[in-house]
């Protein structure tokens, strides 16, 4: 049971990102409901029809109700064994009048239901429409109720009352500092640079728009080819960094490789003009330059996840244009979409008129907040992304669990506004990424069949955000050599995905035909994570192993732009830099602390961490001396 709760969460999670990434705000349904409204009023010969269908069912669930009473036991009109969560409590079965609740309200929404279904609204209306009547209806659940709710009449009387005290208490926290939404997460069990983003690292450069973190080799020899990661910059980079155990950027590490990661800062108004060209310039382009000054390697192997594969592809283009492809080792994109014509779910929120309320939405602030977004799309998925939490919450008392996705997830950063709306016009409306020459940036066209660099696409089974056949088209206008993977779950747990899990599994094909499902039924399964895999093909394409690189000294991972904060410009030199990095062992063991990822002792300060960078707390991390006079951004936490 408790995996299952976990996948749910792990879906949750990715379907409130996608939201973020489209930049779904409520005005992008307002319209659909409109539309439905006046087609059902357009069409009265069938709104009268329907309508006393809808009575003589509601007729007949009374009906029902009364012979319960008398002790028959009819069939139902409606089906109520479906597995609703919310409904799962025997008393919505055995009692009579309970049951008839339901089935009232059960026929009521498949009715509104069939409305949309039935309409003759256009495909993407049609789709918006459906996410705001579903909206309507987890709102009016009668599980809803606290005093027809049997669990929470249970909980009460189980409890003497103190679920409700618990209860009301959270509520009135969630009305101060949740924006009164209930909270879905316990992040208080989680602390940056302990337990989540907590490979030992730091801080190597830090610009306008970037901070780039070199983690500490771990191992005598490392492959001569570092690895750059390219994380999306909707949420914060340590998706990649997740848990102990939970950490692709750990694995990495852990197996040779001198690892580097893109931390992006939170924009704010100052940054509302920059565009697609200062991403790249200014982030994966800066990165790959200070990496390459850091280690002195001949080359980059860049690893991306969703927009930051997309930009890791972007940068691949540029080089191949400016004849510098020999910067680039390999690259690794996971659940990233190059050719757009299939969107998935996020084609619901992309059409030209929800882009165009999005742009004016960004142009009053010039950043799209992150809040916003969270709290639209948190009542579209209202009954498990609202109600759930209120019923569990603020009904029985209970606490929001404590889950290291969801912590990450709750971390999410606003939008700059004019990057954002290029990306949504050149990808999602426009589709230019794959039409060489069709796209220009940095002064340079993109066309993807010229690159030749090595690729490693990994695209996730049940991915609505980055649907599989849509990034399998990557295969098909790369010009280089390309190996496609498949592994099941969904676009986030689909790349936080250690070894050891044994539900984990994927599939590999050594030919690309030009159909994804061909390709799919001749794949080969494998039972394991897909980091295992992986990390053959890539040790195999990045060079012998050699001494580390000596790190320049920095302030200690995770940085500042993870916890929403700005620091000076610099670029850390080698050439004062340290003898290597090795971890100091420590006089006395730290008390230990359990978390859900395991046991983790705190983090100690490294010897080539400057004194004058941080300070040791008492619980052994670190905060930053100058932090009180950096500026700040908006906190989303």
């Amino acid at each position: 049971m408790a995996t299952t709760m976990d996948e749910m969460r792990e879906g949750l999670s990715e379907a409130q990102y996608g939201a973020r990434m489209a930049g779904a705000t409520a005005s992008s349904f307002g319209g659909a409901l409109r539309k439905l409204a006046l087609d059902i009023a357009s069409h009265p010969a069938n709104a009268v029809r329907t309508t006393a269908d809808l009575a003589l069912r509601q007729g007949t669930v009374a009906v029902q109700t009364a012979s319960r009473l008398m002790g028959a036991d009819p069939r139902s009109v409606v089906d109520i064994s479906a597995g609703d969560r919310r409904f799962a409590d025997r008393a919505w079965r055995d009692n009579p009048f309970l049951r008839q609740l339901l089935e009232s309200y059960l026929v009521t929404a498949q009715w509104w239901r069939d409305r949309v279904d039935q309409s003759n609204l256009g495909t993407a209306d049609r789709r918006r429409a459906r996410f705001a009547v579903n909206a309507l209806l987890d709102a009016l659940a009668p599980s809803n109720l606290p005093m027809v709710n049997p669990a929470v009449v249970k909980e009460a009387i189980d409890t003497g009352g103190l679920s409700w005290v618990r209860g009301m208490t959270a509520m009135l926290q969630d009305a101060v500092r949740n924006g009164g939404r209930p909270q879905q997460v316990d992040s208080s069990a989680f602390e940056l640079g302990r337990d989540l983003a907590a490979t030992p690292g730091r801080v190597v450069m830090r610009n306008r728009l970037i901070e780039l973190i070199a983690y500490e080799p771990q191992t005598e020899k490392v492959h001569e080819i570092p690895i750059l990661c390219s994380p999306p910059w909707i949420n914060k980079y340590y998706i990649l960094d997740l848990a102990p155990g939970r950490s692709w950027i750990e694995y990495m590490v852990k197996n040779g490789f001198t690892v580097f990661v893109i931390s992006y800062r939170n924009p704010d108004a100052s940054l509302a003009a920059m565009t697609m060209d200062d991403y790249l310039v200014d982030g994966v382009l800066a990165a790959m330059d200070q990496v390459q000054r850091i280690t002195g390697a001949p080359r980059v192997n860049i690893a991306g996840l969703c927009l930051g594969g997309t930009y890791a592809v972007l940068a691949a283009a540029h080089l191949a244009a400016k004849r510098q492809a020999d910067r680039l080792g390999w690259v690794t994109i996971t659940n990233t979409l190059v050719d757009f014509a299939e969107p998935g779910d996020l084609g619901v929120f992309t059409d030209e008129g929800a882009v165009r309320r999005l742009d004016q939405a960004m142009s009053r602030k010039g950043f799209l907040d992150a809040s916003q977004m969270a709290t639209t799309f948190d009542w579209l998925r209202g009954n498990d992304l609202v109600w759930n939490y209120v019923v569990s919450n603020w009904y029985m008392g209970r606490k929001p669990p404590a889950f290291d996705i969801l912590a990450w997830n709750a971390d999410s950063t606003n939008m700059p506004a004019t990057m954002h709306s290029q990306y949504l016009h050149v990808c999602y409306l426009e589709n230019r990424l794959v039409k060489p020459g069709s796209f220009t940036i940095a002064g340079t066209p993109v066309d993807l069949t010229k690159v030749r660099t090595p690729f490693f696409v990994l695209s996730a089974e049940a991915d609505h955000i980055t649907p599989w056949k849509g990034t399998y088209r990557t295969t098909q206008v790369l010009g280089g050599e390309v190996t496609y993977v498949l592994t099941n779950s969904g676009h986030i747990a689909g790349v936080v995905n250690p070894p050891g899990a044994p539900k984990s599994a994927h599939w590999t094909n050594e030919k690309t035909p030009p159909d994804p499902q061909t390709w799919r039924e001749s794949a080969t399964p494998h039972q394991g994570s897909w980091w295992e895999t992986w990390i053959r093909w890539a040790s195999e394409r990045s060079g012998p192993m050699v001494a580390p690189p000596v790190l320049p000294a920095g302030e200690p991972a995770p940085g500042r732009h993870v916890r929403n904060q700005t620091g000076p410009e610099f670029a850390a030199g080698v050439e004062t830099a340290p003898p290597a990095p090795r971890r100091r062992a420590a006089a006395a063991p730290a008390p230990a602390r359990s978390t859900r990822a395991g046991t983790r002792r705190s983090p100690k300060r490294t010897a080539a961490t400057p004194p004058e960078a941080s300070a040791a707390r008492s619980d052994g991390a670190f905060v930053d001396l100058g932090e009180a006079d950096a500026p700040k951004e908006p906190s989303r936490n």
